[in-house]
């Protein structure tokens, strides 16, 4: 399986994955989705949201073990974070059937569409559509750096656009969702356990900051004369690492536009995303307020007007214990870890009992061709998962 999917939206030049929603790429993921299910004789549909269904056993029974995660990626990303937890849980029920093992509930394995959120800027667009904490307007509007709206990629690819929404029809059909991912940080690496049960999610939130001065020649503008947004940008940058340091929290600005972009001219406008994330609310809010301050202190002496617009925001998530320390039971000795990556399984606590596997990720590097985890630890993720779907769903 891994073979056949590694290939699928890889960047010859960078070696990372482009594998963006709606685009040939998705629909080449999707489509070995799909086979994989039927190949196994599995139940195979497609929710109103565009996710995809694997089902072994009835799903209007109810009370449904589910797994899965996605195969989106971030632009140029690693092969392991989203599709190591799809291929995990179909070999996870290869290894269920290899067992003898009979479910007594029904099982199923998911992928969520548009989990990264590199195309139209939102992460967790499936998911969130499903839980209802993202409206169809609001999805809608949303667009690519093209122009693009997603009803458009939508109908582009082959899908109703005007379906999306709500489904909490099919939600109160799961009865346990538990996600495996490659973890993005090195805390199994140091503990030296090949995995371990998520604890929680950090509060992490998206914002746009634009930076509005004034577009000029570069060759023949003094200095003292320039409303340059770049340098309130820059001192802004600057200002995130420091804050977030002083506070134990991360915040990071990893996209920039810039208007119009010309090597010999003044930027009119900067255009910078922050991502911000911390261990709690409060620290989070106060970081987030004092990078602001920061930039509206620069932009005055700089001449440029700053504008900040929270663009999504995922509060804390404490996975359920009772789901939780039954996974721990399952699974012996396994660490018990908070993380600050957001995922599928986050958005879903709210509607769903929830948990999380992850797999030692040696380098700790994610969202990065340099991404990776050691063939045994995929298998001892793969073993712990079939032991968790084993737990749930067959006593």
């Amino acid at each position: 399986m891994w073979r056949e999917l590694l290939p699928v939206g890889r960047h010859a030049g960078t070696g990372g994955y482009r594998r963006y929603a709606w685009t040939a790429a998705d629909a080449e993921c999707r489509d070995w989705f799909r086979d994989q299910a039927r190949a196994r004789g599995l139940g195979y549909e497609v929710d109103r949201n565009g996710n995809q269904w694997a089902w072994l056993g009835d799903p209007a029974a109810g009370d449904a073990v589910v797994t899965g995660s996605h195969l989106d990626s971030v632009p140029d990303g690693g092969a392991f974070d989203g599709p190591l937890g799809v291929v995990s849980s179909f070999a996870a029920l290869d290894e269920l059937r290899a067992r003898g093992a009979r479910p007594a509930r029904p099982l199923a394995v998911v992928n969520f569409g548009d989990e990264e959120g590199a195309r139209f800027g939102l992460a967790c667009v499936g998911s969130r559509l499903a839980a209802g904490q993202l409206t169809p307007e609001a999805a809608h509007r949303l667009k690519d750096a093209d122009g693009v709206t997603l009803p458009q990629a939508m109908e582009r690819a082959g899908y109703d656009p005007g379906a999306i929404g709500p489904d909490p029809e099919r939600l109160a059909r799961i009865g346990a969702f538990v996600e495996l991912h490659v973890e993005q940080g090195r805390a199994l690496d140091l503990s030296g356990h090949r995995v371990g049960i998520a604890s929680a999610i950090w509060p992490h939130g998206r914002w746009r900051f634009d930076f509005r001065g004034e577009a000029n020649h570069a060759g023949t503008t003094r200095l003292e004369d320039r409303r340059d947004p770049m340098l309130t940008y820059a001192e802004t940058v600057l200002a995130a690492r420091k804050k977030a340091r002083l506070a134990g929290a991360l915040a990071t600005f990893g996209k920039v536009a810039v208007e119009p972009n010309g090597v010999n001219a003044i930027p009119s406008l900067v255009r910078g995303w922050l991502d911000s994330r911390a261990a709690d609310q409060e620290t989070l809010d106060a970081v987030v307020a004092e990078i602001e301050r920061s930039a509206r202190r620069r932009g005055e002496r700089d001449g440029v007007a700053v504008d900040v617009v929270r663009e999504s925001f995922t509060p804390v998530v404490e996975f359920g214990h009772a789901l939780r320390d039954r996974l721990a039971a399952l699974l012996g000795d396994a660490p018990v870890l908070p993380t600050g990556a957001g995922h599928d399984a986050g958005i879903l606590s709210g509607s769903v009992p929830t948990a999380m596997l992850f797999v030692r990720n040696p380098t700790g590097v994610s969202h990065s061709p340099a991404e990776t985890a050691a063939e045994d630890d995929c298998l001892a993720g793969v073993t712990a998962l079939a032991d968790v779907l084993e737990g749930l769903a067959c006593s």
